[in-house]
C-alpha cells in the first residue's frame, strides 16, 4: 500500500477546536437560535441546545481552532525522521494565516495527511480560513479539481478499504498496529474543558503533536515500513 509514495511531498496534520464561546448564555441570541435549529437532529430527545453546546467545537459554523500541527518527513543517512510545528492561540486568524503562509510557500503537488481528515480537518480548516477572510491554499482547495487532483490523504479512510459504514479511532488503529497511543493524558472530548476552565493551552498543543505523530506512524505502517523512533521526532519554534 502506498509504495510510491513521495513521504517528502506528504505534511502530516491534525488540528484542536473549540466553541467560540465559552457557554451557551454567552452565544449571542441570534446564534443561540440558530444553533438549537443547526443541532435539533443531532441531540437526543431530552437534550437542550445548552446543554448541547459543549460540542459546539466540532461543528465549523460555532467552532473554532485554537491549534494548527504539522509533521514533516525528512531522510537522511538511510533513516527517517519526522518534524514537528504547531500553530496555537487565541486568535484564529492569526493561527491560520501562519499556516496559510506556510504552506503557500510550499509545492502546489503538497498532499496533506489526516486521520478522518476528508470529513473533519480539511474542510474544517477551508470553511474557518473563508470566515476569516482569508484565502483557501491552492493544496486544500477543491473547487474545479477531478477526484484524482485532490492531494489529500486520509488515513481512516485508507482503513475502511471501500467499507464506508466502518469507523475505526485513531487510538483504534494505532493499538492493533503496534503504536504507541496518542491518548495518553486527554482526548478530544476533553480540549474545551482543558481550553476554557484549565486554561492549559500548552496541554492541548502536545495532545495535537502526539496526534500527529500517531498519524504519521500509521501511515508509515501503511506504506509498510518502521516507525519512527522516539529520537528521531523534533519539535521545531
Amino acid at each position: 500500500m502506498l509504495k510510491m509514495l513521495d513521504l517528502s511531498q506528504v505534511i502530516v496534520l491534525d488540528i484542536e477546536t473549540v466553541p467560540q464561546y465559552p457557554s451557551f448564555d454567552d452565544v449571542p441570541p441570534h446564534l443561540q437560535h440558530l444553533w438549537e435549529q443547526k443541532t435539533h437532529f443531532q441531540r437526543k430527545p431530552d437534550q437542550s441546545a445548552e446543554e448541547f453546546y459543549e460540542k459546539a467545537g466540532i461543528l465549523a459554523e460555532f467552532g473554532k481552532i485554537i491549534c494548527i500541527s504539522l509533521g514533516i518527513f525528512s531522510y537522511q543517512n538511510k533513516t527517517y525522521s519526522l518534524r514537528l510545528k504547531s500553530f496555537a492561540g487565541h486568535d484564529e486568524k492569526e493561527i491560520l494565516q501562519q499556516f496559510s503562509d506556510l504552506i503557500k510557500k510550499q509545492s502546489p503537488t503538497l498532499m496533506f495527511c489526516a486521520h478522518n481528515g476528508k470529513e473533519f480537518d480539511f474542510p474544517y480548516l477551508c470553511r474557518r480560513l473563508l470566515v476569516n477572510g482569508l484565502e483557501i491554499p491552492s493544496q486544500l482547495d477543491l473547487s474545479g479539481k477531478k477526484p484524482w487532483e485532490v492531494n489529500h490523504i486520509d488515513t481512516m479512510e485508507m482503513w475502511k478499504f471501500g467499507d464506508y459504514k466502518h469507523y475505526t479511532s485513531l487510538n483504534l488503529l494505532a493499538s492493533i498496529l503496534n503504536i504507541p497511543t496518542p491518548k495518553d493524558d486527554i482526548d478530544g472530548s476533553q480540549v474545551r474543558q482543558v481550553y476554557y476552565e484549565e486554561q492549559n493551552l500548552e496541554r492541548i498543543i502536545t495532545y495535537c503533536q502526539k496526534d500527529v505523530i500517531t498519524t504519521a506512524q500509521v501511515l508509515l505502517k501503511f506504506k509498510g515500513m518502521n516507525i519512527i523512533s522516539a529520537e528521531n521526532i523534533t519539535i521545531v519554534s
